[in-house]
């Protein structure tokens, strides 16, 4: 299919993403910056633990776990067992999470423990700038009671290292590069000197305030985190969440690369990013389902949805992946909001359609033999359609068609892959969705290189693409799916 050259509001568009991933470090920032982004564009927020009083024409949403996020925008000629519209993607990103008690101290450094989470290229998260995001558990005490809360936190400047083996120490290091995730992956946060240096004077300042404010309790909470994580660590986090340490109840916090995401190349058709994989198809589709929704919500007989989910790159089996009810309870919820009759359920799911959206495989032009001739997808190449006979992908002739459609009526690129059949093939939440609804599902990606590296790499104009497809087929897909005939 010819290509066409993206706009001129593709640089807003790639302008906005910028801004997104470099609020997005983990999963819950991702969902909190969503948060924001729908609630500026009048998206009103749901609970899944209360009743849902939904209405049509207007636009919701509800997250869970704070790691996924559903998004919703109900038709103004909606009537139930009509279909949802959904684009499927995900918030999270294979990185490095500190473990239940991250203290270690080995020859003169304290090092924090870190569990490696999904398929990452460690080996490149070697001699990078690092520090630490996520959420923390807070308690707070009031009036003699105790509550607790999540907040986010992320400390903005390098506070950790993983230094590489000086290649003196190994000679051998030019010919295979092996991490052991054991024990070479641990980032340096400080010396043991430096560290208790600090430790004296800061118990020297707090000592007279602390007798006075803090209880036998306090005291015991803040020796059991210390013998958990290092005393230095916490109060980074404490200073971040302007709570004293002893207030800090649990986290869940990762590794993060300090370095920004930014349009490079020497024409500044790159974006070099941590966390494409898979945050930018986040960002396509959520800003695709904001700006469709804006004012066409008139003549819209179905549902317009987005979910991001947690827990992709480890299998989606969570409560908050898409392995779990979350997508079917969301479709139930919503049917029922507008009818008793829970058959018209069934009817909606089969009216109804689910394009999974995951970062796809650029041709490496340094390892083409990766590639077979026929299936190359390419940097500026738009949207690619990812088949799999074994089902790796949910991909069919039908769903493949539907979204070809939609990119030849806007003169859109799209690109096709399959795996070399001596090659193993990775899968998405497609297939999970498709199986565990029982929706027809296409999956899709923008092409990119350097996938599950800690710096990914994709191109400007595959971001416009995706974003025009995605917002296209919000727009279209009632109207084009009248015309499909399988199942009569």
């Amino acid at each position: 299919m010819a290509k066409q050259e993206p706009n001129c509001e593709g640089s807003s568009v790639v302008s906005d993403l910028i801004n997104f991933l470099n609020a997005s470090p983990t999963a819950f920032h991702a969902v909190d910056e969503a948060k924001k982004r729908l609630q500026n564009a009048g998206y009103e927020p749901v609970s899944e633990r209360e009743d849902w009083k939904l209405e049509a024409g207007k636009k919701y949403f509800f997250t869970r776990n704070y790691s996924t996020i559903v998004a919703f925008a109900i038709g103004k000629k909606y009537v139930a067992g009509n279909g949802f519209h959904i684009v499927g993607a995900h918030t999270d990103s294979p990185c490095l999470k500190l473990k239940p008690v991250s203290k270690v101290v080995k020859g003169g450094y304290l090092e924090v423990g870190v569990q490696t989470y999904g398929g990452g290229l460690w080996h490149t998260w070697f001699d990078r700038d690092l520090t630490i995001a996520g959420r923390v558990i807070v308690r707070e005490e009031k009036d003699g009671s105790v509550s607790y809360s999540h907040k986010l936190v992320r400390i903005e400047e390098p506070i950790m290292r993983i230094p590489t083996l000086a290649i003196h120490l190994d000679r051998d290091v030019r010919d295979a590069f092996k991490v052991n995730t054991q024990s070479h992956l641990l980032p340096v946060l400080a010396t043991s000197i430096k560290a208790e240096l600090n430790k004296v004077v800061a118990e020297n300042g707090q000592a007279d305030s602390d007798a006075q404010t803090h209880g036998k309790k306090s005291n015991e909470r803040n020796t059991s985190n210390n013998s958990k994580h290092h005393s230095l660590l916490l109060q980074l986090l404490a200073d971040q969440l302007g709570c004293e340490p002893e207030h800090i109840n649990d986290f869940e916090l990762q590794a993060c690369d300090t370095q920004p995401s930014v349009v490079a190349g020497a024409t500044k058709e790159f974006i070099f990013s941590g966390r494409l994989d898979n945050l930018c198809m986040s960002f396509c589709s959520l800003k695709a389902l904001i700006e469709s929704s804006e004012s066409n919500l008139e003549d819209e007989t179905g549902v317009r949805l987005v979910a991001l989910f947690d827990h992709e790159e480890v299998g989606s089996d969570s409560a908050q992946g898409a392995g779990s009810p979350a997508m079917l309870n969301t479709l139930s919820r919503i049917t029922n909001s507008f009818t008793a009759d829970s058959k018209l359920l069934e009817k909606a799911i089969q009216r109804s359609f689910l394009v999974s959206a995951d970062m796809a495989h650029a041709l490496h032009p340094n390892y083409m033999d990766k590639h077979e001739d026929n299936h190359q997808p390419k940097l500026h190449g738009g949207l690619v359609i990812k088949h799999n006979a074994n089902q790796r992908y949910a991909t069919n002739a039908v769903t493949s068609l539907i979204f070809r459609e939609i990119a030849r009526n806007h003169n859109l690129p799209v690109q096709d892959f399959a795996v070399r059949n001596d090659m193993a093939c990775g899968s998405t939440i497609g297939p999970i969705l498709a199986s565990g609804v029982g929706i027809r599902t296409v999956d899709v990606g923008a092409p990119q290189l350097s996938m599950h590296s800690i710096r990914e790499m994709c191109a400007v104009d595959d971001v416009q693409y995706s974003y025009e497809h995605f917002k296209a087929f919000f727009q279209e897909f009632s109207h084009l799916d009248e015309k499909i005939t399988v199942d009569a």
